[in-house]
């Protein structure tokens, strides 16, 4: 294999692995911003019903 080949072959492996990466990173974003969506319904729906039975 030529040395431009391999330079290709590297260039691929890279953008994989940092495709990857960004995936995970990804996931882990939505992860929190979901909880902290879940965690604002939960303390909107108290809020509201504390209200409603005062």
């Amino acid at each position: 294999m030529s040395a431009p080949e391999q330079d290709k072959q590297r260039n691929r492996e890279i953008a994989a692995n940092e495709a990857e990466r960004q995936a995970v990173s990804a996931v882990r974003v939505s992860s929190w911003a979901i909880g902290l969506a879940v965690i604002v319904a939960v303390i909107a729906v108290a809020l509201v019903w504390a209200w409603m039975k005062r």
